[in-house]
Formats: C-alpha cells, structure tokens, sequence
C-alpha cells in the first residue's frame, strides 16, 4: 500500500508542471529579448504551447515572469560587488560595477524602467533582487565615498538612478549606443568631489 505524504509536506511540481514553467521560461526569455519587458504575455503562453491560465499558474503577473528571466543576472552583480570591493581600489571598485550595472539594465527594451518602478513597490516580485543589488552597490559607493574619491551627498538611490537613466538614453536612443562610454564618464567624472576635477 503506497505511503501517503503528510498534510504539511509540499508535493513537488509534477513532471509536466516544471517542463511547462521550463518552456515558458525559454519562450519568455526569447520575446523579451525581441519586443522587451512588455512583451505579450498572451503571446508567450501561445508560443510555449500552455494555455494563459498555466503561465499566470506560474508566473501570477508580468513582475514575476521577468524576476525569473533576471534574478540570477541581479545575484551575479550582487556578487560582482563583493569581488570588485576585495579586489580593486574603491573608487575603480564602484565605477566598474556601476558601468556592468549600467549594461546589465539595457539588456531589455523597456527594463531601466522597470527597474525604476521597483524602488517603491515593496510587493513587486522583482523588488527583493533589485534592493539586494542596490544594497551591493551602495556598499561599494560608501567605501570610495569614505576613500574621498566620491562626493559624500551621493546616496545610492542617486547612483541607481543614474545608472538607470543612462540605459533608459540608450533604450529610447538606440542611435547614443555608440556614445554610451563618453557619457557614462560624464556621470563618473559629476560623481567625484569637485577639486578632482578642477
């Protein structure tokens, strides 16, 4: 006679289940790459072959889609953090990060923005990645701000929205790409006290 599992344990995804959230997961990275965040998530579910209601089964709404599609990006830069804080002098410590920030939130059409929506949605699925990550980088800022290489006003809040603003510039200017470097010097050189550029 088969063992019944206990009221409490959770069963794990059936076969099909995790093959389904696996496909539309693949399909998803795929259209958001192609049409950005707001990629139609009708659209998905029928490239996948699963029925709407089986990618909202997995993925409740569009926030939880892309935290899938991005969470091990996020965690790779969180990490980055920690190397580059250990590895490099501060200032040079926050200036490569922010700049792998700045080209990992132009990834997707339509991401810098998402990103931004995050800062004040606690219950937005991306939100707890996004502030790990900001957490990570405001480290990094403290040290080269305590090194006297950053000017001490700056809060991380400003240095993520900078980020982000340059890879909104490029996301609905793709003609700036190429100018992406030059002005991601103009916001590192704004970033440092004024007698080191004068």
């Amino acid at each position: 006679m088969p063992i019944e599992p206990h009221p409490g344990t959770p069963r794990a995804p059936r076969t099909d289940a995790r093959r389904n959230r696996d496909r539309v997961l693949e399909v998803a990275a795929e259209a958001v790459a192609e049409q950005g965040t707001l990629a139609s998530l009708r659209d998905i579910a029928r490239r996948a072959g699963v029925g709407l209601g089986t990618l909202y089964r997995h993925f409740p709404n569009r926030d939880a889609l892309l935290e899938a599609l991005l969470h091990q990006r996020f965690t790779n830069l969180a990490e980055r953090a920690d190397v580059l804080a250990t590895t490099a002098p501060p200032e040079r410590a926050l200036t490569e990060w922010l700049y792998e920030f700045t080209l990992g939130a132009g990834a997707y059409q339509g991401l810098p923005a998402t990103l931004m929506a995050t800062l004040n949605d606690p219950d937005s699925p991306l939100h707890a990645d996004c502030l790990t990550m900001r957490q990570a980088g405001g480290r990094l800022l403290e040290a080269a701000q305590e090194s006297g290489r950053i000017r001490p006003d700056v809060a991380p809040v400003d240095l993520f929205a900078l980020a982000n603003a340059l890879s909104w510039i490029a996301d609905q200017a793709p003609t700036l790409t190429e100018r992406r470097e030059h002005l991601f010097r103009l916001v590192v050189d704004g970033l440092r006290p004024r007698t080191d550029r004068d």
